[in-house]
């Protein structure tokens, strides 16, 4: 038997459930199932202080802290990231699972408290197999993955949650799952009243045109404004430079009379608004080159994060192939930081249109979506 015809068999026993034997459950009551549980030390005390650097080239220092009494619980569910071989990952935590959590979750935990489980994701392995099957979509948000997180769901608000509210937080392999969560789990159900909202985001969810519900979920509605709870945040970015090809992955619905929803963090009524990026120090390599550009012209940076404020907005746009966030990179001639930002995929050195910015769904907006977070959350309790 060659080693495809095996892969494929291991990855209908780990992903469909069927085969000669199951896969044993996780024990979630053990905190080695978890990345994050508040009140210890794991990765979701990194170190996340960041230098703001504005156009002028001027320093600013920010500093970090995580609320130890924050007034409600994120859950967080982390993007296809494994590099384990096999087509499901094993529940050991490796440099890439750590990594993604200081990326896009950590930062969080200055709003909520934080709970981040580890699952039998499929693997970066895994994804090539399903999307040269192209099934990709569905097989993701299903099977050991899926079961994996709503045992760790199960188990949260059984013993952790005590009628506390939440935010769901996602992107990509992470939304897929938490979106067939909330429709078996949630939506509808008593536990929704909880639900202050879900950011769910580098996926493609859908309503009848002209409506807010009755596509992808019955009951949970886009977020139109930062008051609004029991809403969800969601949306695919690309740079206006390169919008979304005819073979997008992102913000397609094959049903005419639907479409993709497209929620705009840095103005959720509706039009263009200034994002408020974070990015790692280390990522400054820009797409088709190999320089590594310094983050800004004069001074050095001594923070593990960097944020640019006025460098990026946003908007809600449609084009022929999908609905989609439109990034537009500002930098005049004169400016003394970096001129743009990396984040797209690269293959045989080019980069793939129709991935956009997925890699960096979550840093573009990091501080826009924190700070919704904080705004709802005040205005769920002010209901309670």
């Amino acid at each position: 038997m060659n080693r495809y015809i095996r892969a494929l068999l291991f990855f209908g026993l780990f992903l469909d459930g069927t085969g000669f034997a199951q896969p044993a459950p996780n024990n979630y009551a053990d905190d080695k199932s978890w990345l994050c549980r508040p009140g210890r030390s794991d990765v979701c005390e990194a170190d996340l202080t960041t230098t703001i650097i504005l156009e002028n080239g001027n320093l600013t220092r920010e500093r970090w802290n995580a609320d130890p009494n924050a007034p409600i619980d994120c859950f967080y569910v982390y993007p296809t990231v494994s590099t384990d071989l096999t087509p499901n990952s094993d529940m050991v935590a490796d440099p890439a699972e750590l990594n993604v959590i200081r990326q896009q979750f950590a930062r969080f935990a200055s709003k909520c408290r934080p709970y981040a489980p580890m699952y039998r994701q499929v693997t970066l392995a895994g994804l090539r197999i399903l999307l040269g099957r192209g099934n990709a979509g569905v097989a993701l948000s299903r099977g050991l993955a899926y079961d994996d997180i709503r045992d760790a769901w199960k188990h949260y608000l059984e013993n952790d949650n005590k009628g506390r509210g939440f935010v769901l937080i996602g992107h990509s392999q992470g939304s897929l799952v938490l979106s067939e969560l909330i429709r078996n789990e949630i939506d509808g159900k008593p536990v929704q009243s909880r639900m202050v909202s879900a950011i769910l985001l580098g996926t493609t969810l859908s309503v009848p045109r002209g409506k807010d519900t009755g596509g992808s979920f019955q009951h949970v509605r886009p977020c139109r404004s930062e008051s609004q709870t029991g809403c969800v945040i969601t949306y695919a970015s690309f740079r206006s430079t390169v919008t979304p090809p005819p073979n997008t992955l992102f913000g397609r619905v094959s049903d005419p009379d639907m479409a993709a929803v497209c929620t705009n963090p840095a103005a959720l009524r509706g039009g263009s608004g200034n994002l408020n990026p974070y990015f790692s120090t280390e990522g400054r390599t820009i797409t088709g080159t190999t320089t590594i550009k310094p983050w800004v012209s004069s001074g050095s940076i001594d923070t593990p994060w960097v944020s640019l404020p006025g460098l990026l907005t946003a908007e809600c746009k449609t084009n022929a192939n999908a609905t989609y966030l439109e990034i537009t990179v500002h930098s005049g001639p004169s400016a003394r930081r970096i001129d743009d930002i990396y984040g797209d995929l690269i293959a045989n050195g080019q980069a793939l249109p129709n991935w956009g910015l997925h890699l960096v769904d979550v840093n573009i907006a990091m501080g826009d979506l924190i700070d919704i977070v904080g705004k709802q959350a005040k205005a769920w309790l002010s209901r309670r």
